[in-house]
């Protein structure tokens, strides 16, 4: 293929194209379809480490643009063009971006910021290409811009196909529109819940008040928490427009068609606050891994339950809701609804999918789905979680374990708190020479995964080491309860209590008094197991003990009815990393633990 000159690096273009340049991409355009057609294309260059990414052996990336702003869903048109949806269009800049690759290495040289609307909010996503038309979701509508060979920025009208016309739409925590096509002329849109878990907002906002009940029967079931279709044409839609095809769906940001089985698949988020809301029923550690984020099958007449039940993928089923009679176990009415295709782990906030269909990656890939895991906020005191592209085989409608395909993003390994995170994924879409498009939120990042090795030799060896690689991170697996918790205790409130409490007779410098009470600095008993250590403050000790080779007998009175579970874990952690000790710090639900087994 003929490459043209490069004009720049990357040109930033409003909305005054020239003739020339207009004249120059329709050029561009129709070569790149003439090359495509006759198959001559080659896949560009990977950059040299991926762009951060961790893949699967034989995949390489490079990235397409580094910078493009607050980057949420993508697609990819016949010709190249990749268009993006910016979180919101508060400058009268266009909250749409269109970019284009001139040269053919992969990158993009043209971004051209358009669309003459306003976002409400930040949580709008929907860009999707269909039948010709580039459909973009705002917070209330649903636009469409028709696509012109050549062009990159449409120039055509824009029609409005849908419009929210709730008065709180801009308040509603869970107000996407992705659009999904079935191809016979329907259009499907998700309308979120207002509410976490179906709490009278009017009364308690939408997260509700600690063991706090939800409505029964719930008012947003009806125009709230469920997809409706609509004509994909027909302009000047409400939503008394659609037909409501399924419901009990909370959070959907990503929906699509699935060309294995010809039917509508999404992702949904889960309900939040189960510690906050419930301390008695639920820990933090559960809080942390529950409800399951789930991938769904959807057919006409469905119902997954919210608010009144959730998905555990622990347990493998649906049981009740906490703000509706629920503990965790309980099942009751959560058994007439439809359980979900997989449950992921909780609060990994799956933001897109896709099922992928070109000729370029081994065919394994064509019998699944990818999803894109935004990543958690829900998770402290426990690592948060996700920040990961996963695939999930699929066959005859049936699951398999899902598998980590592109890791990498968050940049660290425990992402304490979710700006931690230095890349977040957000959108997926594909080209038109099979390549994988992600995009990220947090900068707008955009990466092109490409396979360049032999598909023949593609297979369980490569899946293997992207486990081995991947199994550990500590926003992938699943946290151990009390060991991974991250609210450790506190070092000063430890010093303070250790002078308090301690000090009398292990003296301030950790040494003991050189005859009836031991030293901490170097004990065993301090820098060893946690259990002992814990199970000594709780119990105190009486007789002998021997510490640094030496035998002292003198009497360490109990502290469990003194002392709660954080102040224990503070001065664990006070005396483990002071006087020269270097020991891993003590969390409260360690001691929690610890207290349950060792305290009568």
């Amino acid at each position: 293929m003929l490459h043209p000159y490069r004009l720049t690096k990357l040109v930033y273009l409003n909305f005054g194209f020239n003739q020339l340049f207009w004249i120059y991409s329709l050029i561009v355009a129709m070569l790149f379809s003439v090359s495509c057609e006759n198959k001559q294309v080659q896949l560009p260059a990977s950059d040299a480490d991926n762009g951060g990414l961790i893949l699967p052996g034989g995949f390489e990336a490079l990235v397409v643009i580094d910078s493009a702003g607050p980057t949420r869903h993508i697609a990819v048109n016949d010709n190249g063009d990749i268009y993006a949806k910016l979180r919101f269009s508060r400058d009268k800049q266009g909250g749409t971006i269109g970019m284009r690759d001139l040269n053919g290495d992969g990158k993009a040289d043209t971004l051209v910021r358009f669309g003459d609307y306003e976002d409400v909010g930040g949580s709008a996503v929907g860009v999707t290409i269909y039948d010709g038309y580039l459909y973009t979701s705002t917070v209330r509508q649903v636009l469409r811009n028709k696509l012109s060979p050549g062009e990159l920025v449409p120039g055509s009208r824009t029609e409005v196909i849908l419009t929210d016309t709730h008065p709180n739409v801009a308040r509603n925590w869970h107000t996407t529109k992705p659009a999904a096509f079935d191809g016979k002329g329907n259009m499907y849109i998700p309308f979120g819940s207002p509410s976490d878990a179906g709490q009278d907002i009017d009364l308690y906002g939408p997260t509700g008040i600690p063991g706090g009940k939800g409505l029964d029967p719930s008012p947003e079931r009806e125009m709230h928490a469920g997809i409706w279709k609509f004509d994909a044409g027909r302009e000047g839609q409400v939503q008394a427009d659609g037909t409501k095809f399924a419901t009990g769906l909370r959070s959907i940001v990503g929906m699509t068609w699935s060309p294995l089985d010809d039917q509508l698949y999404a992702v949904v988020n889960g309900i939040d606050n189960f510690h906050t809301l419930y301390p008695a029923l639920y820990s933090s550690w559960q809080a942390a891994v529950l409800p399951s984020e789930i991938l769904v099958k959807v057919t006409e007449g469905a119902d997954f339950g919210w608010p009144y039940a959730y998905y555990d993928q622990l347990q493998g089923k649906n049981v009740l809701s906490p703000a509706y009679g629920g503990d965790g176990t309980i099942v009751g009415r959560a058994a007439e609804f439809d359980e979900p295709v997989i449950g992921f782990p909780g609060h990994w906030a799956p933001m897109d999918l896709l099922f992928y269909q070109g000729r370029q990656f081994p065919d394994r890939y064509k019998q699944g789905v990818f999803v894109a895991f935004h990543g958690s906020t829900d998770r402290s005191p426990y690592p948060q979680a996700g920040y990961i592209v996963c695939f999930v085989p699929l066959a005859d409608g049936k699951a398999g374990d899902w598998e980590v395909f592109a890791d990498g993003f968050a940049g660290v390994d425990t992402v304490e708190n979710t700006g931690d995170a230095r890349y977040r994924p957000m959108g997926l879409a594909e080209g038109p020479d099979g390549s994988l498009y992600l995009s990220e939120s947090n900068k707008g990042k955009i990466w092109r995964v490409m396979y360049k090795g032999d598909k023949k030799e593609f297979g369980e060896k490569q899946l293997q080491e992207m486990k081995r690689l991947t199994a550990h991170k500590t926003y992938i697996k699943t946290p151990v309860a009390g060991v991974d918790n991250l609210d450790k205790g506190s070092l000063l409130e430890g010093g303070i209590l250790y002078n308090t409490y301690c000090a009398t007779c292990h003296q301030r410098n950790g040494e003991g008094d050189n005859n009836r009470f031991p030293p901490l600095a170097g004990s065993e008993r301090v820098l060893g197991e946690v259990e002992p250590l814990v199970a000594s403050i709780l119990n105190g000790i009486q007789g002998e003990i021997t510490v640094r080779g030496k035998t002292y007998n003198g009497y360490m009175p109990p502290h469990a009815n003194i002392l709660d579970d954080h102040a224990v874990a503070s001065i664990s952690s006070y005396i483990r990393n002071r006087w020269g000790n270097k020991a891993s710090p003590i969390s409260p639900s360690e001691v929690r633990i610890i207290r349950e087994k060792v305290v009568n």
